[in-house]
């Protein structure tokens, strides 16, 4: 039942007998339908949440009423809003899930307590959240410095499987674009193909 989430765990930390059954003793297991939102601009983040199953996007709505995907997120990945969750603050964003889910949870008590009786996940949520800051990082820089193919470019390369499991226009979003934008580079990149 926790093997996939127990893969993701002993690939960043090294676990000794006893931690993963503190782990799995505090994790809530959630089946979520698809176009479920797990969390509302302006509600507290009270989830953290591994995804054993499906695809989920964190978005938010600008000052025009347009939605903007900050990030999609897939099997053997973590979602949360990690500000409101951490602060206990009202999100700014939106958490929805695309697909069907199966996800293993955490809430900030029973998290508090995986990393007081086992502080070997320290580690793991530490390496998570430098990985993040670093893709974070990447997509600012080329955000400002790649042209609108090499964006798209890219997003395939990294995510090969998001295209076959979302709406092209929750694709455009993220990269910045107009669904009729994304559309014009896809066709410009066929057409180079040939």
């Amino acid at each position: 039942m926790f093997e996939e989430i127990d893969q993701y765990v002993r690939r960043w930390i090294t676990v000794t007998p006893a931690d993963l059954p503190v782990l799995h003793s505090l994790l809530e297991y959630r089946e979520v339908p698809k176009k479920t939102l797990l969390l509302q601009e302006g509600e507290i983040c009270r989830i953290e949440a591994f995804i054993q199953k499906g695809c989920i996007r964190n978005y938010y709505i600008d000052e025009h009423g347009s939605e903007v995907t900050l990030q999609f997120a897939i099997e053997d990945w973590w979602v949360s809003d990690i500000a409101s969750f951490q602060d206990q603050k009202p999100s700014r964003m939106f958490i929805e899930t695309l697909e069907d889910c199966t996800l293993w949870c955490l809430n900030p008590q029973s998290k508090d307590r995986l990393l007081k009786d086992a502080p070997c996940f320290e580690r793991m949520f530490r390496i998570m959240v430098q990985r993040n800051l670093a893709r974070l990082q990447e997509r600012l820089f080329q955000t400002i410095t790649t042209t609108a193919v090499e964006k798209y470019l890219d997003f395939i390369e990294r995510y090969p499987t998001i295209p076959q499991r979302v709406a092209q226009h929750y694709i455009a979003s993220y990269l910045g674009f107009s669904p009729e934008f994304l559309s014009k580079v896809r066709t410009k990149l066929r057409d180079s193909r040939g």
